[in-house]
């Protein structure tokens, strides 16, 4: 019999492997290193395993990925452990410094605060960012983790968000989270844009770009930036403005 903490530990495999597959970093038929025999070669250590890991897949069947295999998903494709094994944290986050209030209690920082250049430059294999440049901060009505600070640089946005404005966004999981009039943070390539968002869909229904819309359309007209493996978005959760 299948124990409840398995149940949940498959939900979360779950959760992950569309992720995987947002980024472009899992394709299903793929031929070229990337399809599901190469997922199942990897965690299962056996190609002609893909029929296993599409039960893993699907909720209905009785079974579940184990704990090892689990792990070896966290090793090859840089996933939390904290997250797929136990359930906290996010499925890409990052450890968090903590502080010490007057009394002694410990608080975590749990914003990152950054240069645009150094998040727009950051890895897109891991949420590590230039050393130099990390500061962590938190405010007392946001709490989890995964939140990332950058300063903008700009107009193309106001007067919604202004220049010189700091904003504080959150890693969505991927494309198929993209919420309409919404803000989000693009980061692919090197590059960083804070837009609105509309996703641009296939015949078969899979996002393959981005249309992207400024606040300031009278001045910077919308264009569509096509998404890959290394596409991350941030759903912009506040803004600091000088006062």
């Amino acid at each position: 019999m299948i124990t409840t903490d398995r149940r949940d530990l498959n939900d979360r495999f779950i959760e992950v492997f569309q992720i995987l597959e947002d980024r472009g970093e899992i394709i299903k038929n793929d031929r070229n290193g990337r399809g599901l025999g190469d997922f199942a070669k990897r965690i299962l250590n056996n190609r002609s395993y893909g029929h296993i890991i599409r039960a893993y897949l699907n909720p209905e069947d009785k079974r579940c990925i184990n704990y090892e295999q689990a792990r070896r998903v966290c090793s090859e494709y840089g996933v939390n452990t904290t997250y797929l094994l136990e359930g906290n944290g996010t499925p890409f986050g990052m450890d968090l410094p903590t502080s010490t209030t007057g009394d002694g209690e410990e608080v975590k920082q749990n914003i990152l605060f950054t240069s645009t250049e150094a998040f727009a430059g950051a890895s897109v294999d891991t949420d590590s960012f230039i050393k130099e440049e990390q500061q962590f901060f938190s405010l007392p009505d946001l709490f989890g983790d995964g939140y990332v600070a950058f300063p903008i640089n700009g107009n193309s946005m106001e007067p919604v968000i202004n220049n010189g404005d700091v904003i504080i966004c959150r890693q969505i999981a991927g494309v198929h989270e993209i919420k309409e009039n919404k803000i989000y943070a693009i980061r692919s390539k090197g590059s960083l844009w804070v837009k609105y968002v509309q996703p641009v869909k296939d015949k078969k229904g899979r996002v393959h770009s981005l249309k992207l819309i400024s606040a300031n359309y009278l001045e910077h007209d919308p264009w569509t930036e096509e998404v890959d493996k290394n596409t991350r978005l941030y759903e912009v959760q506040r803004r600091i403005s000088e006062l």
